[in-house]
């Protein structure tokens, strides 16, 4: 139980430290494994000039779920993240691209146009369960393709990276 407890008060108090973001210059360093490094254009950091974070880190900002088909996987799935917008919003980040890489070094841009309500998440569950690497994970930017027939492009479908694991802002 006290675990359960130390666990929602570690959730509260990140949550704070993220939504406060835009106005400090820097915020605490990541406790777990880094999942996520952040670079680039940012008025944020935790080491040096980029912005580490750990899975509880992005666990403690405002989640999506939703429910869609892949062209990657077989049927439909239920895949839990922190919005694109909410992450955006999150580092201070309100124009410019995300170029976003893979563990492979593989890298794609994704226009900040994307990051709208009901649009693409950076997912850590799929099912309810953490994603290894060799299911796509940790984190893995998904589109709500069943839910907007725009979503069903080459173009999407490009931008769909898995095996996330850094993200540069660019103007």
């Amino acid at each position: 139980m006290f675990s359960h407890f130390k666990k929602i008060t570690l959730g509260l108090s990140l949550a704070v430290g993220l939504v406060s973001i835009s106005m400090a210059q820097e915020m605490a360093a990541p406790s777990g494994d880094v999942v996520l490094a952040v670079s680039g254009d940012l008025s944020m950091t935790n080491d040096g000039d980029q912005l580490l974070l750990d899975l509880d880190m992005l666990m403690a900002l405002p989640a999506t779920t939703f429910e869609t088909s892949t062209i990657w996987t077989d049927g439909v799935h239920e895949f839990t993240g922190v919005s694109l917008a909410d992450f955006a919003a999150s580092i201070g980040v309100e124009a410019g691209q995300f170029l976003a890489t893979a563990i492979n070094d593989y890298t794609v841009e994704i226009p900040f146009s994307d990051a709208v309500a009901d649009g693409p998440i950076i997912a850590y569950l799929m099912d309810g369960n953490a994603m290894s690497v060799r299911d796509k994970g940790p984190l893995w930017v998904i589109y709500p393709y069943d839910s907007n027939s725009l979503y069903r492009s080459e173009v999407v479908y490009s931008r769909s990276i898995w095996q996330l694991d850094r993200v540069k802002i660019v103007q």
